[in-house]
């Protein structure tokens, strides 16, 4: 019997007047022009937190403060399995965004999640903020 270890992976759920950040990866990017919350892979011996802190620091510049972890879901894409761990951020910036793996920014309602195509491992904690809020 075959067994996988998931890719423990990392991403901020960033909250600002009721509304979620949405990231759309860019062309240079696997699963270029699909959304998705911004963050990355946890390295081996690190915390979920302090790899979203380093994560979003690298991607978008900027100091995050995780808060709590929101959801957890393992999804397949293609022959891996992405561990996704989804952890609640406040967001007080006022600046513009910008990213290395990002082309577009939204900020979204909860019931405007649907509106755009998000990317597989992102869709159950969609979901669940779909339905329930934050």
């Amino acid at each position: 019997m075959e067994t996988s270890n998931p890719i423990h992976v990392v991403a901020a759920i960033f909250i600002k007047d009721e509304k979620v950040l949405a990231c759309r990866r860019a062309p240079h990017k696997s699963s270029s022009g699909l959304w998705e919350f911004p963050g990355g892979k946890v390295e081996s011996g690190e915390r979920p937190f302090a790899a979203l802190e380093r994560e979003i620091k690298e991607e978008l510049g900027f100091d995050c403060k995780p808060r709590e972890t929101y959801d957890v879901s393992i999804t397949k894409v293609g022959n891996l399995e992405i561990k996704l761990e989804t952890i609640i951020c406040p967001f007080d910036l006022d600046e513009e965004l910008s990213s290395t793996d990002h082309d577009e920014f939204r900020w979204l309602e909860l019931n405007e999640l649907h509106k755009v195509k998000w990317a597989k491992p992102d869709r159950p904690a969609v979901s669940k903020l779909s339905v329930v809020g934050h």
